[in-house]
C-alpha cells in the first residue's frame, strides 16, 4: 500500500521565508525544507492499481496556476490542545478551485469525495500532545500574525509518497504535472478573431 498526497510545493525563496518563521515554541516538530508544501487532497494508503488510476486522473487536470501569498499564520487544535502550527495562504478561492478540481480527478479513479472543508495552509510544527498548552504557542502566534509574502505561483500539481518514521513523516514526491501559466499563450481556435 502506499499513502499518497497531493499538493502545490512554494518556490525556494518563500520555504526560506517560513524556516525563518519557525522556532521558540519547546518540543515543536518543526517542518523542513522537503516536507513545505500546501496539501490539495489527502489519499491516504491505496493499492498501486489505485494509484496508477489516480496520476491518470491527476494528469488530466486543466487549471491555471494558483497565484498566492502568505498570509498569517494559525493553529490546529484537537481536544483543547494545539497540534499543529501552519502559515496561511491567500487569496483562497484559487486554492479551493483547484483543489475541487483534485478531489473530482480522486473520485474519477474511485477515491471517495473529500468531506472536509478545505483551509489552504503551509503546516510549520506538529506538536506533541505534551506541548499542546505551552504558553509560547500564543506568543509564537502573536509574533508572526503579520507573516506575509510577495505574491507567487505554484505551477505544478505534485503527487506525494509519504513515508512514516520514527522521526516523523518524510515525503518524495513520485509524479507532477504543470498547470496553465500565466505566461503561457491563449490558444487561438481556428476561425476565431485574435
Amino acid at each position: 500500500m502506499l499513502r499518497l498526497f497531493v499538493a502545490l510545493r512554494p518556490p525556494r525563496a518563500i520555504r526560506e521565508s517560513l524556516i525563518a518563521a519557525m522556532g521558540g515554541v519547546p518540543h515543536a516538530r518543526w517542518q523542513d525544507d522537503e516536507q513545505l508544501h500546501c496539501t490539495l487532497r489527502f489519499l491516504g494508503e491505496v493499492d498501486r492499481p489505485q494509484a496508477e488510476d489516480v496520476a491518470a486522473a491527476l494528469g488530466s487536470i486543466h487549471a491555471p496556476a494558483p497565484v498566492v501569498r502568505i498570509a498569517g499564520v494559525g493553529r490546529f487544535e484537537h481536544k483543547g490542545r494545539t497540534d499543529t502550527l501552519w502559515a496561511g495562504l491567500a487569496p483562497h478561492d484559487a486554492l479551493r478551485h483547484l483543489a475541487r478540481k483534485v478531489d473530482q480527478a480522486c473520485v474519477r479513479a474511485g477515491l471517495e469525495p473529500e468531506r472536509r472543508a478545505y483551509l489552504p495552509h503551509i503546516t510549520l510544527a506538529r506538536l506533541p500532545r505534551s506541548a499542546g498548552m505551552a504558553p509560547e504557542i500564543e506568543g509564537w502566534l502573536a509574533v508572526h500574525a503579520g507573516l506575509a509574502s510577495v505574491d507567487f505561483a505554484c505551477p505544478h500539481i505534485v503527487l506525494y509518497q509519504s513515508h512514516l518514521g520514527h522521526g516523523g513523516a518524510s515525503y518524495e514526491p513520485v509524479a507532477r504535472w504543470p498547470l496553465v501559466t500565466a505566461a503561457e499563450p491563449a490558444l487561438s481556435l481556428p476561425g476565431s478573431a485574435g
